[in-house]
């Protein structure tokens, strides 16, 4: 049911956009592609010879990055913005969405579930991929002791209430959660410094605002 459900939905805003114009309806479906692409390289995982943060950020890129960058474009065509403000709106949208997934993955262990709305550790029991566990593991495999003893606990079974929580107070702790946040802090700044051409005004503080927004939400 609920695949069929997101089947549906999808079906009905392919409607909606196809009366916007080919146009639209062209990003929409280059979007979705990108979407199905970055979860098809999330499922088969990054190469041998690839570096797993960097398959990681292009994994999200599309999966994330590529809907709020589709928003960004249909905005400024609808708006009827210069065309010149378009591909910098698409470089904005791609950079928020990646701090905000680069946060997302923080939030994860940080125990801010008031204001995210997301139980801490939902991920590490899922076994998704995330920032802070993929640092863990290059630190890990770099040598450091705590790294290895952490992922002994990450990698092990997590369905007991106080194992998970184990983990999320040990990588909370650990100092990769802090170099996770410098991570997604930084994708906000670029997205912010990609609207420097916009004229100075409403919109471009608006825009300002939600890329700190997005990677301020355990603020």
């Amino acid at each position: 049911m609920a695949v069929l459900t997101g089947d549906l939905i999808f079906a009905r805003a392919s409607i909606l956009v196809s009366e916007l114009g080919s146009r639209a309806l062209g990003i929409q479906a280059r979007t979705f592609e990108r979407l199905c692409l970055g979860q098809l390289h999330e499922t088969v995982g990054p190469r041998p010879d690839e570096d797993p943060v960097e398959h990681y950020l292009s994994v999200i890129a599309d999966k994330t990055g590529s809907l709020v960058a589709a928003s960004g474009q249909l905005g400024a065509i609808f708006a009827g913005a210069d065309e010149a403000y378009e591909d910098l709106l698409v470089e904005y949208g791609e950079k928020v969405g990646v701090a905000f997934q680069l946060a997302d993955d923080v939030i994860d262990v940080t125990g801010v579930k008031v204001k995210s709305g997301k139980s801490p550790g939902t991920d590490l029991r899922e076994g998704v991929p995330t920032l802070p566990v993929l640092f863990l593991r290059r630190d890990a495999a770099a040598g450091d002791q705590s790294a290895v003893e952490l992922l002994k606990l990450i990698d092990g079974d997590l369905t007991s209430d106080a194992a998970l929580a184990s983990a999320v107070a040990g990588l909370r702790e650990h100092p990769v959660t802090a170099e996770s946040w410098v991570v997604a802090r930084r994708w906000a700044d670029e997205a912010i410094a990609a609207l420097a051409p916009l004229p100075e005004g409403v919109v471009k503080s608006s825009l300002s605002n939600f890329a700190l927004a997005v990677v301020d939400r355990a603020s």
